[in-house]
């Protein structure tokens, strides 16, 4: 629940504002000297601080100084009977972030409030953001594809030019798009992630730029969109092909004119800034079938970023169960699995639809439910799926049914050898023929070698 600690020594002011803060829900205390306060503070957490300038003993300047010293972030909204430019100028400079006079005015105390509980709801996702950094949002991988990205996101990371990046479900976008947060110089603003596609369409312009009390049926306050919240900072807009047309539009003049308004507003509010956009959709296509804006596109794909899919980089795919092992096992408390040469050959060889996430969530399945340490194919042949090997296009690169017929049966027979841990004996009962005959077939296609390196 959000919870708002007062501090204000006339009684009278903390028990109105707690009656009008509890009644839009609000889990409110309040405290009548400052040392209270402190005390309170010190052990508690509080999404917001109201507090009083004039107070014995202790004002709400040294307040805040005493708050700085202790490093506790929670915004602060001042109070005094004494308004004044001076005061409220001070109150800024040591780290207040709004001044309201009394008698305190209902309307403006909640827009003050919530805008600043949201402050720090962002303070809070940034700083767990950084947190995470280290191990959560790491690209993987040595391809040239990958190092390509990297390359890019290096060059783009510290400007302040807008990126489209694209790719299918799972490959990692938002972790690209997170990485180019951490290494700008925007890295200490708020980063705030926006799912275009899971957002109904007609809430995602509220939802986007905010909206006025009484705008619509269910505006029964004032609402800080995410363009303000993300205010100094970076904007992610993921999905961003799944966007309404109207959205569009205002996203466009947002990014012409650095300017946004609330629904139902006139007023101009100035934003700056950074946006980054992806989608899973071919914008050409979307383009040309009058779904998505041209000039919208030309103004979000300044620098283009393609992520591939896993099957265009297999080469990374040994990289990634080693790191999914790391830190899934230690996410987990479980000890680190080594996975034999065959098993890896064989998630390598799987259709990966789902792309990273799907081998993340494979990977963890397997450090679960396998009880051994070292991890073979006999031991995680139910936890495939197996069905979905790559059939490498046969039909594009065969000329003759002969050609497929030989194509075909090396790929079954090197996937029976996987399945058997490259056995020979083993496969040829399998496939219930003489271990010479298969043998002979081993020689043909070349596989003699492959179980000389795995056996």
């Amino acid at each position: 629940m959000k919870s708002v600690l007062i501090i204000d020594d006339e009684i009278e002011i903390c028990e109105s504002i707690k009656m009008i803060l509890e009644y839009e829900n609000y889990h409110v205390q309040f405290v009548n000297n400052p040392f209270d306060a402190q005390e309170k503070l010190l052990f508690s957490d509080f999404s917001l601080i109201l507090l009083d300038i004039q107070m014995p003993e202790m004002n709400g300047f040294q307040f805040l100084d005493w708050l700085a010293q202790k490093q506790i972030h929670t915004p602060v909204l001042m109070i005094s009977a004494y308004s004044s430019l001076e005061n409220a100028i001070q109150a800024t400079k040591l780290g207040a972030f709004d001044f309201l006079e009394k008698p305190i005015d209902r309307n403006k105390l909640l827009i003050s409030v919530r805008n600043g509980i949201n402050q720090n709801n962002l303070l809070k996702e940034n700083i767990q953001l950084k947190t995470n950094s280290n191990n959560e949002i790491t690209m993987i991988g040595e391809s040239s594809a990958m190092k390509n990205i990297m390359g890019i996101i290096s060059r783009v990371a510290p400007t302040d030019v807008r990126v489209l990046i694209t790719g299918e479900n799972g490959t990692g976008k938002e972790l690209v798009a997170k990485s180019i947060y951490q290494k700008s110089k925007r890295n200490d603003k708020p980063f705030v992630e926006v799912n275009c596609a899971a957002i109904p369409k007609e809430l995602i312009e509220s939802e986007l730029f905010g909206h006025k009390k009484g705008s619509f049926t269910s505006a029964i306050s004032d609402h800080i969109g995410k363009f303000e919240q993300a205010d100094g900072g970076t904007l992610f807009l993921d999905e961003i092909g799944d966007m309404s047309l109207d959205a569009q539009s205002k996203v466009l003049r947002a990014l012409e004119e650095s300017k946004i308004q609330r629904v139902g507003d006139t007023e101009n509010i100035q934003i700056d800034v950074r946006v980054i956009a992806a989608t899973n959709k071919n914008l050409a296509d979307e383009i040309k079938n009058g779904n998505f804006r041209e000039d919208l596109f030309h103004r979000l794909n300044v620098i283009p970023i393609y992520v591939p899919p896993l099957r265009e980089r297999k080469d990374d795919i040994p990289l990634l169960i080693n790191y999914f092992n790391k830190v899934l096992s230690k996410k987990n408390g479980l000890q680190e699995k080594i996975f034999h040469q065959n098993a890896i050959e064989v998630i390598k060889n799987l259709k990966l639809t789902g792309n990273v996430r799907q081998l993340r969530n494979l990977i963890e399945r397997i450090l679960i439910m396998v009880s051994e340490q070292k991890v073979t194919v006999d031991l995680i042949q139910n936890l495939l799926p197996i069905e979905e090997f790559e059939i490498h296009n046969l039909y594009d690169v065969s000329n003759t049914f002969a050609e497929f017929k030989e194509k075909t049966e090396k790929i079954f027979i090197e996937k029976q050898l996987i399945l058997n841990n490259w056995n020979i004996s083993k496969t040829a009962e399998a496939m219930d023929i003489q271990r010479s005959h298969l043998y002979n077939k081993l020689k043909k296609y070349g596989l003699d070698k492959k179980v000389d390196n795995n056996g």
